[in-house]
């Protein structure tokens, strides 16, 4: 088998992997809790806490990680430009997500994310396993290129330029309570003005192993809230964690889409950026 041989979209099924376990240019990487990873894994995944996707900054806690942080992940997932990526984790796929948009911005699209995660494949009945696999370290890593970072990712200038001349698509996928304003996460409650709300769960299926919802349905649910796919949108949530399984959904609908890993603790942690608090006009 080669690596032209693998016919893995961005979503796949739990057993569309099975083939694959063991081949040395899959990388298959877990981002559950590291107690479920010690527990039981995917055959041969290797464990990844999400605090390699993040940069350490207090006032935006979600930040893609500078180039020389880009690099340590690279490092510790030891993939060549050749490696094909299946990413999965025990929460429906928001950490999965995340993991996949790091990879994306970095300029590496070779990329899977398991449809229901660590739930799904035990629902599956397909074999686990509680050891840690050593793999020799890969002699050419894959470069960071950071070309491609504009085309997936917003920052905060440029969004707020785009709020203001109301030229924007957003889509917020945390909780309620975090939209309205209920519940403060910053130092200002509330949503980026114009923003839409659509929570991330609400995409997961709770009664089949936390799959997803068929994509026609979630696409209807979006258009009903006033979402237009033709339209390019911005995702965000508090750190670009949950937003990172929105990420995923925008692609599968062929939805041209970028991130705000700002977040909510960006632009609410800042005194001058404009917030709507309260319930949107329905």
């Amino acid at each position: 088998m080669t690596d032209t041989d693998f016919k893995l979209g961005l979503l796949i099924e739990p057993e569309q992997l099975v083939p694959y376990l063991g081949h040395e240019l899959i990388r298959v990487v877990d981002l559950s809790r590291a107690s479920v990873y010690e527990q039981l894994h995917i055959p041969h995944a290797i464990h990844l806490q999400p605090k390699y996707l993040v940069a350490q900054n207090e006032q935006a806690n979600g930040v893609l990680p500078e180039i020389e942080g880009l690099k340590i992940l690279i490092e510790k997932l030891n993939i060549s430009s050749l490696h094909h990526v299946v990413v999965y984790d025990d929460e429906g796929g928001a950490w999965a997500g995340r993991l996949i948009w790091n990879l994306h911005c970095l300029g590496f699209e070779r990329t899977s994310v398991i449809n229901g995660g660590i739930h799904a494949w035990l629902g599956a009945g397909l074999p686990t396993s509680a050891e840690v696999e050593r793999f020799s370290p890969v002699t050419e890593l894959v470069k960071v290129n950071l070309d491609a970072v504009q085309k997936h990712r917003i920052e905060y200038d440029e969004l707020l330029e785009q709020v203001q001349e109301q030229k924007i698509q957003l889509w917020d996928c945390r909780t309620n309570e975090e939209y309205t304003g209920l519940r403060l996460a910053a130092r200002r409650g509330g949503h980026i003005p114009n923003a839409l709300h659509f929570e991330w769960s609400t995409a997961l299926n709770r009664e089949n192993h936390l799959k997803l919802h068929p994509l026609e349905r979630t696409q209807q649910r979006l258009e009903q809230l006033g979402f237009n796919l033709q339209q390019p949108v911005v995702v965000y949530c508090q750190s670009h964690h949950r937003s990172g399984l929105a990420y995923i959904l925008a692609r599968l609908l062929n939805w041209q889409v970028r991130a705000y890993d700002g977040a909510w603790s960006e632009w609410g942690n800042r005194l001058d950026s404009p917030i709507i608090s309260g319930e949107s006009p329905s």
